[in-house]
């Protein structure tokens, strides 16, 4: 993890402006998120990002009367605050729910992160895609979206196009997710257990999982599949522990097969990571009140939206179409194996 070093009582103007200028985006971001909850906050906030860089890029230039940049500003927000709000994240977890549900869920889970890293791995080369795109369209489809995606960029040192790219290819599946899903559980005459393990282990971001157990409980008047498919998903975002330090480590052993002498692999190790666990077992054992809980996964959840208006304003659309169709293809194909694959699990297991 690349450290962006920042003492708060020393930020220049430009680096304040830039993070308010963040924040600016990330309101109206946020609140479009809440009245189209399948699109999301985060996919409004980098398309404000892009189309105000596209337009107007001497804004993201801007420099203040200090001689201090607001790009300085931008770089905090979509580096430091963008780890800290996976920390914030981790006030959602409760573990308790997670043993609970992990013995039901945990099987099928390791077969669809399996066929996700194997789609990923082959289907990448296959196309020719930048290593960094792939295994953000890898883990953001065998993890949860948009959360996977944050957290493993800074591990692998990725680019904000191909964050943007990632995120972009994640959000065209959430949203048929919302619809196919329901309709295809409906037509298998799957149970309200079954469609919600499938809802919670095959579709990639939370706020699409509860959209489809939404639409499936409302026609079986109860609220068993979106209550378990919840929780499901929320069980496997705490995968995103083990994989960013495994990526954390392949990282490190890469760099150093390259002859990076200055490479060191407390620069990549995701400190941050280890504070989101540090925040689920508090959440967890500690009497912190549900709404104090609550409120800060909500802050981490705007950072993440803040982070994304930053990532916007740094990404070139130009940069950004130069893969062409090929992520969307590598999107779908993982998103299939995932999808496939834990229905096969359950229909061999009978979990």
């Amino acid at each position: 993890m690349t450290k962006t070093r920042h003492n708060i009582g020393s930020l220049k103007t430009g680096t304040i402006t830039g993070i308010l200028f963040c924040l600016a985006l990330a309101v109206p971001a946020w609140l479009l998120g809440k009245a189209f909850p399948i699109i999301g906050g985060p996919v409004f906030a980098i398309l404000f990002g892009i189309v105000i860089s596209t337009a107007a890029p001497q804004l993201v230039g801007f420099v203040c009367r200090d001689g201090s940049g607001i790009s300085s500003g931008i770089r905090f927000t979509s580096k430091t605050l963008l780890q800290l709000s996976i920390i914030l994240l981790g006030f959602e977890m409760n573990l308790f729910n997670v043993v609970r549900v992990g013995g039901q869920s945990l099987f099928v889970m390791l077969f669809t992160l399996a066929a996700a890293f194997l789609t990923m791995f082959l289907a990448g080369r296959a196309l020719r895609l930048s290593g960094n795109t792939t295994t953000l369209i890898g883990v953001g489809t065998a993890i949860c979206g948009g959360s996977a995606i944050a957290a493993t960029a800074p591990v692998i040192g990725a680019k904000d196009e191909e964050v943007a790219r990632s995120i972009s290819t994640i959000f065209l599946f959430n949203i048929a997710a919302v619809f196919i899903f329901p309709a295809l559980g409906h037509a298998m005459n799957m149970s309200d257990m079954s469609f919600g393990m499938w809802a919670g282990t095959a579709i990639n971001d939370t706020s699409s999982v509860v959209a489809a157990g939404t639409a499936w409980s409302e026609v079986a008047g109860n609220n068993t599949a979106l209550e378990f498919a919840t929780i499901v998903k929320l069980t496997r975002t705490l995968m995103i522990v083990p994989i960013t330090l495994f990526l954390a480590v392949y990282t490190a052993r890469r760099r150093g097969a390259e002859g990076n002498s200055g490479f060191r692999f407390a620069k990549v190790f995701p400190w941050f990571v280890l504070l989101f666990v540090a925040a689920a077992v508090a959440n967890t054992f500690l009497p912190i009140p549900t709404a104090a809980s609550a409120f800060l996964a909500a802050c981490g959840k705007f950072l993440i939206v803040m982070a994304m208006a930053a990532i916007g304003l740094n990404t070139s659309l130009k940069s950004l179409m130069s893969s062409g169709i090929r992520p969307i293809v590598l999107g779908l194909a993982c998103w299939a194996a995932v999808a496939l694959t834990s229905l096969a699990v359950q229909y061999i297991t009978g979990v």
